[in-house]
């Protein structure tokens, strides 16, 4: 049996398993990122299946997954509707996350200064975006404010999209100070790629929006081929952007901004197809994280890398939101809860499967990975065993709050779509959009 085969039945049976069992695992605290690892990494050390990191198929399953769940996430990117979680969200996104990028840049670089400026940046960047599916009982405990839930829930929807560029542009910047990109100007070259980017997201996204909502307004359309034309819109601002050298994710994040901004409300909720396609391609990345990175990660790694691991989870993350969030009038529960509830997961994990393809196997890659790998194994574990019984305790402190309380003024349940998807929650389906 070839390695294909036997890794599409491990995943199948896998699929199945899990989803035999989905809900009474989320009792138990076990999240799917858990149990597709473990598979990946017993398979991997009993030679069931041998998968390399930089093999070209798991590149492309990443890379898909990445950019289908960029598009859907920013097809409901409807500030607007947020309403009072406006001001929340935008201080998390446009202050908090960059606080964190400047923040691990500095650990990442005290702790590996041998590696330069420029990969203690891209470090930093790669651990930036949350994963919110890896604490899902957090945006699903009913007993955390719904105000706290939507905002977690929102940005971690959110800032892979706004990190996907500066992670690309800095992939360049090292392979620059590298001397892998020649005589090219690495700031031409990133302009370049992030302007074709804009340019198919205006195409494909904002254009093939305003083309399907006519032919849903005429009638042409059913509600199935609608979630087929979404997915085919999702993956063509992705592959038309890289056919003609320009960034495929930032092309997928701002289509589906455009797409979301020019479609009307029943067609931004055609996402689901396309969401759930995304969902299952990350089990294959799950799978390929524990059976080719979780080992080789461990046995490489070292003091200086669990110090970077731990420190963006905990004050790297939770610093920068007490920052972003100064005299909103939250209390410090609310601010530790939200710093600490900022897990690191998929993207992550394609970030770190890029940047091993971009600049191949060098020192600096592997410590790339190496501490990519540890920080999304420890979030897995921390987050995963941590999330329902510090909701709860959460949840009892703020029921003490007053109704007028900043954590509780707005009441609008959260949008749980992909998160609902991994815990098998129905209730928790997206009821907005």
């Amino acid at each position: 049996m070839d390695d294909h085969t036997a890794i599409t039945l491990l995943l199948l049976g896998a699929v199945l398993v899990y989803s035999l069992a989905a809900r009474r695992l989320g009792r138990a605290n076990i999240t799917a990122p858990m149990v597709f690892v473990v598979v990946g990494v017993v398979a991997g050390n009993t030679g069931i299946v041998q998968v390399d990191a930089d093999v070209g198929w798991l590149l492309t399953v990443a890379e898909v997954t990445l950019a289908l769940l960029l598009f859907s996430d920013a097809s409901h990117l409807q500030l607007r509707e947020v309403g009072r979680d406006r001001g929340p969200a935008l201080r998390l996104l446009l202050i908090g996350l960059p606080l964190s990028i400047v923040a691990g840049t500095l650990l990442a670089y005290w702790m590996f200064p041998e590696h330069g400026w420029a990969a203690a940046a891209l470090i930093a960047a790669m651990l930036a975006p949350t994963d919110a599916a890896l604490g899902a009982a957090v945006v699903t405990d009913t007993r955390v404010p719904s105000r706290v839930r939507r905002l977690l829930n929102v940005e971690s929807g959110l800032n892979d999209g706004l990190a996907t560029p500066v992670v690309t542009v800095l992939i360049v910047v090292v392979a620059s100070e590298t001397g892998q990109l020649g005589n090219q100007n690495w700031l031409i070259d990133a302009l370049r790629s992030l302007s074709i980017a804009v340019g198919v997201a205006v195409a494909v996204g904002g254009a093939g929006g305003a083309v399907l909502r006519w032919c849903r307004g005429h009638g042409w359309t059913s509600p199935l081929s609608e979630q087929v034309a979404v997915f085919a819109l999702a993956l063509l601002c992705y592959f038309a952007a890289v056919a003609i050298d320009g960034n495929g994710f930032v092309a997928a994040f701002l289509g589906g901004i455009m797409f979301g901004y020019l479609a009307n409300a029943e067609l931004r909720a055609r996402t689901e197809f396309t969401e759930t396609t995304g969902l299952l391609a990350s089990y294959v990345v799950w799978i390929a994280f524990g059976a080719a990175l979780v080992g080789p990660a461990l046995a490489d790694a070292t003091v200086r890398t669990y110090v970077i691991a731990v420190g963006a989870l905990t004050l790297v993350r939770i610093v920068p939101v007490a920052i972003a969030m100064a005299g909103y009038g939250w209390g410090p529960p609310t601010v530790l809860f939200v710093g600490w509830f900022g897990p690191r997961g998929l993207a992550t994990v394609i970030f770190a499967l890029i940047a091993l393809e971009e600049l191949g196997n060098t020192a600096v890659t592997d410590h790339l990975v190496d501490v990519a790998s540890v920080t999304v194994l420890l979030s897995i574990v921390a987050h995963g065993f941590g999330a329902a019984p510090l909701a709860a305790r959460y949840g009892r402190w703020a029921s003490t709050l007053p109704d007028d309380a900043p954590e509780k003024m707005a009441v609008t349940p959260p949008s749980t779509r992909r998160i609902a998807l991994q815990a098998d929650s129905p209730e928790n389906h997206r009821t907005s959009h």
